[in-house]
């Protein structure tokens, strides 16, 4: 009985060791990994999509920016030649023009129109639900298929130009004059972002407090005071968002000028005297009709820059105009307390 009372601790104690041994093995990496690799493992599709579709094919025209190739033979290293091409480059340079004043012909009114827009439906309309779906459905109709429909309605005896007519007014030259090319291109971009920035904004105005909007109308704002002086300075960040994207999608318009003007031929690529080639046009044109894929990794880079450049100045705008604002509000509080 001594020796059965003596030997019985011995289990208890292997035990112990046991689960020692077995806390040392989770708290050691290889412990810590089996823990963490079925996480892991469930996530690392959209990692590998992600390296395969997105991260190899912006390094690797960032590389193919620095050779020259035609997509079939070997390639040939230039260096910064292709870049030098670039800034001698005629068509190129009229690319970027077109591109500013389609972008600026398209985002400044559809911009304002979103914010009247989201003014509007933040007030007490009916059918709200309604218009808020109305307004975003261009946002996902095939831009293709509708610029086949727009080029039907801006044609010399479009609707277009019938309605004008109708008016006693003049035709345009929709598809044929500098002037006529960039404003239908700007109208299709108007009819697609407008309803989305709306939205946008209108996600903003429900976040703005009541109170300021009780307090202006007790002093007697009026809706154009409201808008200036009350919603456009609360919307500031929700501001700068919808100018960033929408520089980032004004710089990269490609559908409307390829769908509308497609043709075999590189010279009239954009339209008459090429007033609708944009740059990520100019891109498809290199790279896929020229087979000059290094010269198209170029353009691509240089837009990236543009995208980058106006992405900054956007941002310092806007922040420098908060930054303006706050010694005002604290001098203000501060007199508030010396009262």
């Amino acid at each position: 009985m001594a020796t059965v009372a003596g030997a019985a601790p011995a289990p208890a104690a292997d035990s112990g060791e046991e689960t020692a041994g077995r806390r040392d093995d989770a708290g050691a990496p290889r412990g810590r990994w089996r823990r963490h690799l079925p996480p892991y493992l469930a996530i690392s599709p959209y990692y590998v999509l992600f390296a395969v579709f997105g991260a190899f094919p912006v390094f690797f025209s960032l590389y193919l920016s620095f050779q020259d190739w035609d997509g079939i033979g070997a390639m040939r290293y230039v260096g910064l030649q292709q870049y030098e091409w670039l800034l001698h480059d005629p068509v190129f340079w009229h690319s970027i023009l077109n591109t500013f004043e389609i972008w600026f012909m398209s985002t400044v009114p559809m911009l304002f129109l979103a914010l009247v827009i989201a003014f509007l439906l933040n007030s007490q309309v009916r059918y709200a639900s309604a218009l808020r779906v109305a307004y975003f459905v261009p946002n996902v109709t095939s831009m293709v298929a509708m610029t086949i429909v727009f080029g039907s309605v801006f044609a010399q005896a479009g609707l277009a130009n019938s309605l004008l007519k109708a008016v006693g007014a003049d035709g345009v030259g929709w598809l044929t004059s500098s002037l006529g090319i960039k404003s239908a291109i700007s109208l299709m971009i108007i009819w697609r972002w407008v309803g989305y920035n709306a939205l946008i904004f209108l996600a903003g105005l429900q976040a703005i407090p009541t109170e300021l909007f009780e307090a202006a109308r007790v002093d007697g704002a009026n809706s154009r005071q409201t808008l200036f002086r009350v919603i456009v300075p609360q919307l500031r960040p929700v501001i700068l968002f919808a100018v960033i994207t929408s520089t980032i999608n004004g710089l990269q318009i490609f559908s409307e000028s390829q769908v509308l003007f497609y043709s075999d031929d590189p010279g009239t690529t954009g339209g008459p005297g090429q007033e609708g080639m944009t740059i990520v046009l100019y891109l498809w044109q290199k790279a896929f009709n020229d087979h000059q894929f290094g010269y198209g990794a170029a353009i691509g880079w240089s837009l990236f820059a543009l995208i980058a450049l106006f992405a900054i100045v956007n941002w310092r705008l806007v922040s420098g105009s908060e930054r303006d604002d706050r010694p005002r509000i604290s001098l203000r509080k501060g007199a508030r307390n010396g009262r």
